[in-house]
């Protein structure tokens, strides 16, 4: 095997977003070769690799997941060095050798930043096929100490989902607007009544809503005609998946009753929509006992979404953070490059929760 951080360095240089993760694929699937799987599986879910040690489906099974898609503007996220740790991860497996009372399944999943990847996995149905006892997951958290490990027995991450509202009305010459429906009007009192479900910012739990204004599309540049459709944009936000569902819940009532009142016709659309990450606590503990390193625990939830939500809905297991580093750029900055020096110390992360005790 190449040094790993060479590896790291040739994914960074070579980033496929979502649904594009082409050259990952084949760099991920020639390295595992040479760690002697017992079964490799290949374009799971599109681009996705799963890796097995271990035969009998019975046995409990832990299970590893690292996501392998860049952003539009490159691996500015740390996924180029998610899939260096589970490489390095493998080969620790490799030279440790497999165990006879449990197996070992290593998942480089693609299309995380859409938040379509982790179902794709599942969709598969190769991970039901084994006795998973855990699952776990990580992300490199810059403004943390190099190498600790972050945790939150509950939510690690929010649930989040964009949100179009399509409003439709009539238009007409702009001479005579009251001969037309326009939504103008309409689109403010949304604005306004969808900004304040916000919470207090430091609201915890199933207390905390945020809505973000992201768009605004309203008729045309056309000084002779008055505005007859409209599009609003918003991300919603909230720490909990029942917290998620009353916001969404709420957001699409107010919308529906403005639109109402002003006689236009309302359609709904939602992009890319996240769980939140809710945490096994049992897990969560079962990280800080046998990481074999330094561990903090955090109790608010980061507001970003991770599709690793998904996979907890289906097993138990935690997802966790490790720090990158105090004084680290942070995550989708232009300036991100996820550091070497901590590839090793996640990847032994890692394995000594493949080696503890089964929960």
């Amino acid at each position: 095997m190449k040094p790993i951080d060479s590896i790291r360095h040739d994914l960074h240089n070579h980033p496929g977003i979502s649904g594009d993760e082409w050259y990952a694929h084949n760099l991920i699937s020639t390295q595992l070769q040479e760690f002697h799987p017992d079964k490799i599986h290949t374009n799971v879910g599109g681009f996705g690799v799963i890796a097995v040690w271990g035969t009998n489906c019975s046995l409990p099974t832990i299970a590893i997941r690292g996501d392998i898609d860049a952003l539009p503007i490159g691996h500015r996220c740390g996924h180029d060095g998610h899939t260096a740790i589970l490489l390095r991860l493998a080969q620790l497996i490799a030279e440790q050798g497999p165990r006879a009372d449990r197996n070992y399944i290593l998942i480089f999943q693609p299309e995380e930043e859409t938040g379509t990847g982790s179902q794709k996995i599942l969709d598969s149905g190769i991970l039901q096929q084994y006795n998973i006892r855990a699952i776990y997951g990580l992300h490199n958290l810059p403004g943390f100490p190099l190498g600790t490990v972050v945790l939150n027995r509950h939510t690690f991450a929010a649930a989040s989902t964009g949100v179009i509202y399509r409003l439709t009305g009539r238009a007409t010459h702009a001479s005579t607007p009251e001969k037309g429906l326009n939504p103008g009007l309409a689109v403010a009192e949304i604005i306004q009544q969808l900004t304040h479900l916000n919470s207090q910012p430091n609201a915890l739990g199933e207390d905390f809503y945020q809505t973000t204004l992201i768009c605004v599309q309203l008729g045309e540049e056309a000084f002779g005609t008055a505005a007859g459709d409209a599009e609003v944009m918003f991300t919603l936000r909230a720490y909990t998946n029942d917290a998620m569902e009353h916001l969404l819940n709420n957001a699409n009532t107010l919308v529906g009753e403005i639109a109402s009142r002003h006689h236009l016709a309302l359609s709904h659309t939602l992009r890319e929509p996240f769980r939140a990450t809710e945490n096994n606590p049992a897990h969560v503990e079962h990280i800080e006992e046998h990481c074999g390193c330094r561990s903090h625990y955090i109790l608010t939830p980061f507001r970003w979404s991770e599709d690793f939500a998904n996979y907890l809905l289906y097993f138990p297991g935690a997802m966790f953070g490790i720090g990158s580093g105090e004084h680290h750029v942070e995550l989708h900055h232009p300036d991100y490059d996820f550091p070497d020096s901590l590839i090793q110390p996640a990847a032994q992360v890692f394995l000594h929760l493949l080696n503890a005790p089964i929960l």
